[in-house]
């Protein structure tokens, strides 16, 4: 088993202007990129030296925003997980946002290949004024090879909290022993939750939620946008954005489109400035 551990660690500059990544740290299988951007956001680009996760990998990252600061974690590409023989492949995010602080978690989509096995688990804690958009998107595999939604296993889940209260729990289990996956997918070749809390993304969520175009047959890309709200007051806390396509291009496409307010809001086009 080959253990990947990243850690980071972003803290507003003492001029205020811009965020800075005091700690970025990694272990392979793991590598992290640190390219320049033009806004005030400090950004890390995780990837492979391998090209991509292998059975017995795991890869552990652990973030922490300061107050104020502002972070993207991003990928870049698509997290390929190899077949799996035994032990499966699993990756973990644990991130710490402070009052003010704001992180983005913009992967791209993971692509478990025929036979993978796969485990991952997003676990957010914001303090009381933080904001957080979070991506989790995976595709049905090696499509163009033939290998449509042909693994063995795949995980995720994603929990949010504010200070003691759990605000948001994702979770997501396929596995051919519950069916067929193939027959069950049919069109659908990539899926996509966009989560969103706090009001640094207060733009991106009014505009999804504005929107709100209905569900219609044999659609590329079927959409559903909800509010977040809690059992005991009913107040809002986020939203969540639910994305089927027919495609991984054509998920990648209204993802950039719902998001098109976040290259404003983070002073560049994390889409366009990967390296």
């Amino acid at each position: 088993m080959t253990p990947g551990t990243g850690s980071l660690s972003f803290r507003l500059r003492a001029d205020g202007a811009r965020t800075v990544a005091e700690t970025c740290a990694a272990r392979s299988p793991l590598k992290l990129l640190t390219p320049k951007n033009h806004g005030s956001s400090a950004w890390v680009f995780s990837a492979s030296f391998g090209g991509g996760l292998v059975d017995g990998d795991t890869v552990a990252v652990e973030a922490q925003v300061h107050r104020g600061a502002r972070a993207l974690l991003g990928t870049q590409a698509s997290t390929k997980v190899y077949r799996s023989e035994s032990l499966g492949c699993r990756q973990t995010l644990a991130a710490h946002v402070a009052e003010g602080g704001s992180l983005v978690v913009l992967p791209d989509p993971v692509s478990p290949f025929a036979g993978s096995r796969f485990t991952q688990r997003n676990e957010v804690y914001l303090a009381d004024g933080a904001s957080l958009l979070l991506v989790d998107a995976f595709s049905c595999g090696r499509a163009a090879h033939g290998e449509r939604w042909d693994f063995a296993r795949f995980a995720s889940t994603t929990r949010v909290h504010r200070g003691d209260a759990l605000l948001f729990h994702d979770a997501v289990l396929l596995d051919p022993a519950h069916g067929a996956l193939a027959e069950r997918m049919g069109r659908i070749e990539a899926f996509a939750t966009l989560s969103l809390f706090g009001e640094r993304f207060r733009p991106i969520v009014d505009a999804v939620l504005a929107e709100g175009a209905p569900l219609t047959r044999r659609a590329d890309v079927l959409a559903s946008a909800n509010r977040l709200v809690t059992g005991v007051t009913g107040a809002e806390v986020g939203a969540v954005v639910r994305l089927a396509a027919i495609s991984v291009e054509r998920l990648t496409t209204t993802l950039r489109t719902l998001l098109r307010n976040l290259p404003e809001i983070l002073g560049d086009d994390p889409f366009a400035r990967k390296w």
